[in-house]
């Protein structure tokens, strides 16, 4: 991770990025209303050059990448043979190169995965992260930064979420989605943009918000990451990420029998749950902690936040079987604290599920302007 945000007046630096400049919950407001940039250190981004990259692309993940256009938006999950989530990533092709943008813990891994499967096809995976790094925002905030371009496309890929795309299917039931007004880009951007980013928010011209902003809106949208919400177990159905990840009529890869399987024949065996605390006191649950029915642990948390409209929240997934009104309680270190749950992904999710959905939506387009599973 670059260093060079530690010189702006306020700013936490941590192994993963910029965590904070001195404000989160007043960072998030502005991240949200388009007046800060989040300079995404978590990430990295990997490249496939090769005249066969999106075809073999498509043979290995979950989504269908044949088609996709240059300046077009998508994300792709590895599973492994039984439908696990083993590596997520954003995907953006300028029709040279197809760009990946992957949580930092996963990159090596996902590369190394990558490089293993090339065979004799024409493709050459690599690692962009010492020449590329990530700044997140609203169109409009990314608006006002110069993405990088090798090929005459701006690398800015549009977060899809929380709208069904192609192929896809949509679980949770919440009408309107907590998502739905999401306006949320990542550019990727050379080290030179990162730098004078970085200048200009050390000089006060420009507005920065950390990763614990970036995070706080991403879980009041319920919206899953790999380094949070995908455990070894983990299957897309449980995080309703068929939405955005998953195309169910492509060719077939990896774990498609599984994700077929649970979908058309049978539920996943926990789903995720939005959980609104208890914000009397002053401790939040750790990721990892306990969430219980009584005495009885029926889940974990995997993201918490306190978020500057709704207060403590977090995301967790919990066994199918646990009551969608059920009083539920997380462990902190100091003392277990109330949790309201919302249903993001309910108990019939897969075969008998029938919610309703967003619209279906295209791929948005980068160089616009801104604007083991149990079957039952």
């Amino acid at each position: 991770m670059s260093a060079v945000f530690g010189r702006v007046p306020g700013a936490v630096v941590d192994d993963e990025g910029l965590r904070h400049v001195g404000n989160p919950l007043s960072e998030q407001r502005a991240l949200a209303a388009g007046a800060a940039l989040a300079p995404l250190g978590d990430r990295r981004v990997l490249a496939v050059s090769g005249e066969d990259r999106l075809s073999w692309l498509d043979s290995l993940a979950s989504q269908a990448l044949t088609g996709l256009a240059p300046g077009e938006s998508s994300e792709l999950l590895i599973l492994d043979p039984h439908g696990h989530v083993e590596h997520a990533a954003s995907v953006l092709d300028d029709g040279e190169t197809t760009w990946l943008i992957a949580d930092a813990g996963d990159a090596d891994a996902l590369l190394a995965w990558l490089v293993r499967m090339r065979f004799r096809l024409r493709v050459a995976p690599r690692d962009a992260g010492g020449e590329h790094a990530v700044v997140g925002g609203t169109a409009a905030a990314i608006g006002g930064i110069s993405p990088a371009s090798p090929a005459g496309v701006p690398l800015v890929w549009h977060d899809p979420w929380p709208g069904v795309a192609a192929g896809g299917h949509g679980y949770a039931a919440a009408e309107p989605h907590p998502g739905a007004d999401r306006d949320w880009v990542e550019a990727i951007v050379t080290r030179a943009e990162e730098e004078r980013i970085a200048d200009a928010a050390a000089a006060g011209t420009l507005a920065l918000a950390g990763l614990a902003a970036a995070d706080a809106l991403r879980i009041a949208a319920w919206r899953p990451r790999w380094s949070a919400e995908a455990d070894e177990r983990a299957l897309p159905h449980e995080v309703d990420w068929l939405r955005t990840a998953v195309h169910l009529s492509k060719g077939c890869y990896r774990g498609q029998e599984t994700v077929a399987k649970v979908h058309n024949l049978g539920h996943p065996p926990r789903r995720l749950v939005a959980l609104q605390l208890d914000g009397s006191g002053s401790v939040l649950p750790e990721p990892g902690a306990a969430v219980r029915v009584g005495d009885d642990a029926v889940g974990t948390v995997t993201s918490v936040a306190l978020h500057y409209e709704e207060g403590p929240i977090a995301l967790a997934l919990v066994r199918r079987s646990t009551p969608v009104d059920a009083g539920l309680a997380v462990d902190t270190a100091d003392g277990p604290v109330a949790a309201a749950q919302e249903v993001v992904v309910p108990p019939d999710a897969g075969a008998t599920a029938s919610v309703p959905r967003l619209p279906r939506i295209g791929r948005r387009r980068a160089a616009q302007p801104p604007a083991g599973a149990s079957v039952e």
